[in-house]
């Protein structure tokens, strides 16, 4: 993959990590916990890291002393992550490098000493090859893929014009770029099926964001985001787009909006 990031992605990053933090799911952590070996330091590969959110989130959530590579293609959010100290669940030290890796070239030597391989956020904005690619450099390892999109929004109160918004965003998630069709809310089927395809076993997790009062900054920053995304898919709906947006913003300031967004966790091994 060899698109740009724009430069503000990392604040993008930021404002989400508390509410990932908060969605992601804390029981295929546990399985994680009874899987990894307890005689040696842990080897952690985090793929698209970004800031290094899931290695913030998850080291504070295994023992002993771990050492975590993070492959990012983007030399500044590279940068991010390598200046966050992290310590293990019982003090122990956390170890980051960094490599400025392709992860849908990733193969079996790159991630030879893995633990476990994690990602977050990741699978929805990758193509049906590209998730091929993945699964085989991680089946013969434990691997935890957090907070995939699955395509489901849902608003209270209700909207006569929310569904076909979500309707737009979908099928903008699963538009193609640059030769690229991305598989947006079919990744995670996707990647359950390669894996299985392999031999590996697969479980799945809700992990729904709850947007309510307290995240209003990331309930506006998301639904501009969504509404520009589904208005690029369906340029009709722009007419629409901006009483809706400021209907929705207004209801979330008054602390009457509360938008719940489906996600989903998978572990695989």
């Amino acid at each position: 993959m060899t698109t740009q990031l724009p430069p503000q992605f990392a604040d993008w990053l930021r404002l989400r990590e508390p509410v990932d933090g908060a969605a992601r799911s804390a029981d295929l952590v546990d399985l994680v916990r009874r899987r990894l070996p307890a005689d040696r330091p842990l080897v952690v590969h985090d793929l698209g890291s970004g800031t290094g959110s899931m290695a913030r989130w998850l080291a504070p959530r295994l023992p002993g002393p771990q050492r975590w590579v993070l492959h990012e293609r983007d030399a500044d959010l590279r940068a991010l992550a390598a200046d966050e100290a992290v310590l293990a669940a019982d003090g122990s030290p956390v170890i980051v490098a960094t490599r400025g890796s392709d992860i849908t070239r990733l193969g079996d030597a790159d991630l030879a000493d893995a633990h476990l391989v994690t990602a977050s956020a990741l699978l929805d904005m990758l193509t049906a090859e590209e998730i091929e690619r993945v699964v085989a450099a991680c089946a013969g390892h434990l691997t935890l893929f957090a907070i995939s999109v699955v395509g489901r929004v849902e608003f209270a109160p209700a909207d006569p014009l929310d569904a076909e918004f979500a309707a737009a965003f979908n099928a903008h998630q699963r538009r193609t770029v640059a030769g690229r069709t991305l598989l947006g809310p079919d990744a995670v089927p996707a990647t359950v099926a390669a894996f299985r395809r392999r031999g590996v076993g697969v479980r799945v997790r809700a992990t729904p964001w709850r947007l309510g009062p307290d995240q209003f900054a990331l309930t506006a920053d998301w639904l501009t985001g969504w509404l520009e995304a589904a208005v690029a898919e369906r340029p009709e709906l722009a007419g629409a787009a901006p009483a809706y947006r400021e209907r929705r913003l207004a209801e979330a300031a008054a602390g009457r909006l509360r938008v719940v967004l489906h996600h989903a966790d998978l572990l695989a091994g």
